[in-house]
């Protein structure tokens, strides 16, 4: 490769800072200062700067790349070393246990069985490497040259994503979820976590920290439905969501923060990339079980010299090149998996004793057993009881349920169009469920007449308000029952059930990213003294991102490209609008529902009539005299003044 930057070798033969690139730097570490040396955009610098091609310091041309796991993250890596590592495609084998690509992002089924998605996503438009990926990867129904952000664009620029009924209760009435309802206290504690340095927050627990006037609030209600945080999960998680998504803050009560795909998650995502791989020449290698990895440790360094797998029942060794390279999905939040329907509800056969001996879990345990760079794998696989949690997945014919969603829609779910605008949770339910109608068809091939909607529930050792029993004790008819129950129709379950196809999901580790963790839990994207192994995925250690997000995932599979190869570029740190006094500010009003805060009355004094001026909020019903008690005593010190003046 050195012919391609050949013209420059004066410079970059004299310059000694070529190729040590930190190729994930840190935003919340680093002195934002120009300097001589400084020759980088800053950490968190996002923009076209950011989008040079990586130049490979040699040719890759005979590598072979070897990609455990075909979900989202796995795909992302091979995207990259094809873009920016100029590897031929065909050099890239994918090995999953699976018989089909996309790991967590599933989506399958037809009208007459029943569709199945176990999860959902929700997207965010600062997701920086996802949609850097997304915009090359070339559109499911438009035609060339537009890409699959083109696609994204086109649809929720035209058709604003919100909620008419966030919030219901008392049989399907919706409930005020106008305000956070925060009191002062909690206020400051969530300022005081925003301060707090995360090495401060080792495996403590949100209601370690927080009070119960928080975990009552509808703040709490409003967030913890909606990224499914429980009561007993990592306060560091928590911290970081909060810097994420602080830009956000002021539109999680009715989601018009957000922005969703046309279809499920397969369709949109998975389809499209996984046909510009192929396109490629990159080969998926299904049905194969990856054990175990050869690993030569010395005082060198760490090298993969063989894959150990399983197919059609025998052990085979793939060999690794020296030059070759080896990317590992460690763990996985839908292993283990267990299904019902209508009439059955899951047969749940592991608990914490016989947990974490699937293939995912098996892998990342055994690399830990090798070296403590890998990890603690038994911290997110041992606590099911803290990790699980049930989704449903409605197919639904016309019924007395579909009238009522129809009350709950902000458009009609015929239509097309944003339907309830994400999940609607209900307050007042044992289990907190709650469920969603995304826009339809959800499945490119769905029938005219069918709609598909997303059930889940966060409290799985709660009995149900009207079925006495867990939702995982659950038959498919049970759980209508128990949300016909909530939406007032319970009279009418008869029609409701004759007319819906249910198919469950219990998943034991579906949260386990979020379990408290301490430094070191989590290994880094390529761990200390690996030469030709990265590991990717939602249990991987990076300097400030969120799990359980697509971008987490991509931003795992990109650093381990660039960090391998050791490629001219830098994956940038998230997004940074938590450091824009705009956004800051906006938080502030609010969490504090739009009551006037300490010193706010002063800055607007301060800012009126500048160019800042538009920073802050307005609210209509904004008078002089609503001003609050500390202002009024700032006035009366401020006529006091004058008084003495004159």
């Amino acid at each position: 490769m050195s012919t391609i930057t050949s013209k420059f070798d004066k410079v970059l033969n004299a310059y000694d800072g070529y190729g040590k690139v930190n190729h994930e730097p840190d935003s919340s570490k680093e002195v934002q200062i120009n300097t001589p040396e400084k020759t980088m955009p800053f950490s968190d610098q996002i923009g076209n700067y950011q989008r040079n091609k990586g130049i490979p310091v040699k040719s890759y041309e005979n590598s072979k790349i070897y990609i455990v796991g075909s979900g989202i993250a796995g795909m992302s890596a091979a995207y990259y070393f094809i873009r920016d590592g100029h590897i031929p495609g065909e050099n890239i084998i994918f090995l999953d246990q699976l018989h089909i690509e996309g790991g967590s992002l599933d989506g399958a089924g037809n009208a007459k069985d029943g569709y199945i998605i176990r999860g959902g996503r929700e997207m965010d438009m600062t997701y920086e490497n996802l949609w850097d990926m997304f915009q090359d990867i070339p559109a499911l129904e438009l035609p060339a040259p537009y890409s699959v952000l083109d696609e994204y664009r086109l649809i929720n620029d035209n058709d604003p994503n919100y909620s008419k009924a966030r919030l219901i209760h008392n049989q399907g009435k919706i409930q005020d979820f106008s305000k956070f309802g925060l009191e002062k206290k909690d206020q400051l504690a969530i300022v005081k976590l925003l301060l707090k340095k995360k090495e401060e927050l080792d495996d403590l627990t949100i209601e370690d920290y927080f009070s119960e006037t928080f975990l009552n609030s509808n703040f709490w209600f409003f967030w913890r439905s909606m990224f499914a945080f429980e009561n007993w999960h990592s306060l560091l998680e928590l911290k970081l969501y909060m810097h994420r998504f602080l830009h956000a803050i002021d539109g999680m009560k009715d989601f018009s923060c957000l922005v969703f795909p046309k279809y499920n998650q397969y369709d949109t995502y998975i389809t499209p990339l996984k046909n510009y791989l192929v396109s490629k020449g990159v080969k998926i290698e299904f049905n194969t079980l990856v054990k175990d990895l050869d690993i030569h440790i010395d005082t060198e360094g760490k090298t993969v010299e063989s894959i150990i797998t399983e197919q059609n029942g025998e052990e085979v060794k793939i060999p690794v090149g020296k030059e070759d390279y080896v990317i590992v999905t460690t763990g996985s939040m839908t292993e283990s998996t267990f299904y019902g329907d209508n009439k059955t509800a899951p047969v749940i056969t592991i608990d914490n004793s016989s947990g974490g001996q699937s293939a995912g879990w098996k892998l990342w345990k055994n690399l830990a057993a090798k070296s403590e760079v890998f990890g603690k794998p038994e911290k997110f696989c041992s606590h099911i009881e803290k990790s699980a949690w049930e989704s449903a997945t409605l197919t639904c014919r016309p019924s007395a349920f579909v009238e009522k969603l129809k009350e709950l829609s902000v458009n009609d779910p015929y239509s097309g169009k944003t339907v309830t605008g994400g999940i609607i949770t209900i307050t007042d339910s044992n289990w907190v469920m709650s469920f969603t109608c995304n826009r339809q068809p959800h499945f490119p091939t769905q029938p005219d007449d069918i709609l598909v909607i997303w059930v889940y529930a966060l409290l799985m050792d709660k009995e149900g308000n009207y079925i006495k029993k867990t939702m995982p004790e659950c038959t498919g008819d049970e759980i209508l029952a128990e949300l016909c129950y909530h939406l007032g129709i319970i009279d009418q379950l008869d029609n409701v059930v004759e007319n819906t196809i249910v198919r469950s999901s219990f998943m034991p580790y579906i949260t386990s990213m979020f379990l408290p963790r301490a430094k070191g839990d989590r290994p880094r994207v390529v761990p200390e003294g690996c030469k030709n192994l990265g590991l990717v995925g939602q249990f991987i250690e990076t300097n400030n991102d969120v799990v359980f997000t697509m971008e987490s995932s991509v931003r795992t599979a990109r650093i381990a490209v660039y960090e391998l190869l050791n490629l001219n570029k830098q994956v940038p740190d998230i997004n940074p609008l938590q450091y824009d006094i705009r956004h800051l500010l906006k938080a502030t009003q609010s969490l504090n529902d739009y009551k006037p805060f300490l010193g706010e009355g002063i800055l607007r004094k301060i800012l009126k009539g500048t160019y800042f001026e538009h920073i802050l909020v307005n609210r209509p019903e904004e008078k002089e005299e609503h001003e609050s008690f500390f202002m009024e005593q700032v006035n009366k010190f401020q006529d006091w003044i004058k008084g003495i003046k004159s």
